[in-house]
């Protein structure tokens, strides 16, 4: 049987590009929680292009007994999970001044708690077959370019960063776990960017543009597979380059 794949928040963006280059070789599992129609159309085009059906689940990550509810429709129809790539991440950038413990919380609960409980009900499983990848999907925000008004967002990916090196430790040697860090990439979280900023922004990158979401799914690709097996543990940027 073909290794099989969790991807959150594969509606759109880089989860939706993930899913499509992934289901050629992989069983993949697309999970979403308000993109029911985009997620669909989805289902059906990789169902055209590889004549295997990959299953959908919906599941709000904020939610602990969503997530147990959701591995349990998966576990009815695979036996295990190999691969688990934690993509699904929201951001709600306003002034610090409107920054609200309600709002943070809610950020951390998708980005942060989210990812902590998957890999802590599948990491076990993965341990104890002696195979497994775990894949973060954090962002440079984490790491060295952050923005006030995504102070949430930011922590979030900074914890993530963390969170991952702790499961590398925890689950070795059995289980890989690495983090990409995306810079800039032309998602549906990004589309209402103001021109001006962008023009801005794409002017600090020495390669001059956003990431098209499938770039980064290419470095997936590449984490997950036995090409990338001595690569355990560790933090992988992708953003083009950044102006000195």
């Amino acid at each position: 049987m073909k290794k099989v794949v969790l991807i959150t928040g594969s509606s759109s963006g880089i989860g939706a590009s993930v899913a499509e280059l992934l289901s050629k070789d992989y069983e993949v599992i697309l999970h979403y929680n308000k993109g029911k129609d985009r997620v669909n159309n989805l289902k059906e085009k990789i169902a055209k292009e590889t004549n295997s059906i990959p299953l959908v689940v919906q599941c709000d990550l904020s939610k602990e007994e969503e997530i147990d509810k959701m591995l349990d429709e998966v576990y009815q129809k695979y036996p295990r999970i190999d691969i688990l790539i934690n993509n699904a991440g929201i951001a709600i950038d306003t002034t610090f001044e409107d920054k609200t413990k309600e709002n943070y919380k809610k950020i951390l609960d998708i980005n942060l708690i989210a990812p902590f409980l998957l890999s802590k009900k599948i990491g076990p499983k993965m341990k104890e077959n002696k195979y497994g990848v775990i894949i973060n999907i954090s962002s440079t925000n984490g790491i060295d370019t952050p923005y006030i008004e995504s102070i949430d967002y930011d922590a979030s990916k900074a914890g993530l960063i963390s969170l991952s090196k702790n499961l590398a430790n925890y689950f070795a040697p059995y289980v890989r776990v690495n983090t990409i860090c995306p810079g800039w990439v032309n998602t549906e979280m990004n589309k209402n960017l103001d021109s001006d900023f962008i023009s801005k922004e794409e002017n600090k990158i020495l390669l001059g543009r956003f990431a098209n979401p499938r770039e980064v799914a290419n470095l997936v690709e590449f984490l997950i597979s036995d090409k990338a097996n001595y690569i355990n543990d560790s933090i992988i940027r992708i953003d083009g380059g950044i102006k000195c």
